[in-house]
């Protein structure tokens, strides 16, 4: 099995600059039934693919060393990416690519959880 064939089923990906987002996300992703993962940038989003297939990948756009918009331009141009469903996560909701499901904050937790049961086993079974 190659690195980018494995799993993390149950898993959602949290990639945030702020601490407490994170925190507060991962929180309400465990009480829906989901493991998650977490990165501070772009940079340690992509590592963690590398490794892990999350069933949803939460993605705040505004982060210093490698914004959201780039992790996005990264995840489409790359085949084994291409299909990880990805939510932004952001105030500025303006500056999210056209296609790309938006996550308003302050945090819309039914939304969230909306998308989850969509994409995630662990959260329509939960």
């Amino acid at each position: 099995m190659t690195a980018h064939s494995q799993t993390s089923e149950g898993c959602v990906l949290i990639v945030d600059d702020q601490e407490d987002i994170r925190e507060t996300l991962r929180e309400v992703i465990e009480i829906a039934g989901c493991r998650t993962l977490s990165a501070a940038n772009g940079v340690e989003a992509l590592a963690l693919l590398e490794h892990h297939r999350p069933c949803l990948i939460v993605l705040d756009l505004l982060m210093p060393v490698m914004s959201g918009q780039e992790v996005l331009e990264v995840l489409r141009s790359r085949p084994e990416f291409a299909s990880l469903p990805v939510v932004v996560s952001t105030s500025a909701p303006h500056l999210a690519p056209h296609g790309v499901p938006i996550l308003p904050t302050p945090l819309a937790i039914a939304t969230l959880w909306g998308w989850m049961k969509r994409t995630c086993r662990c959260a329509a079974e939960h």
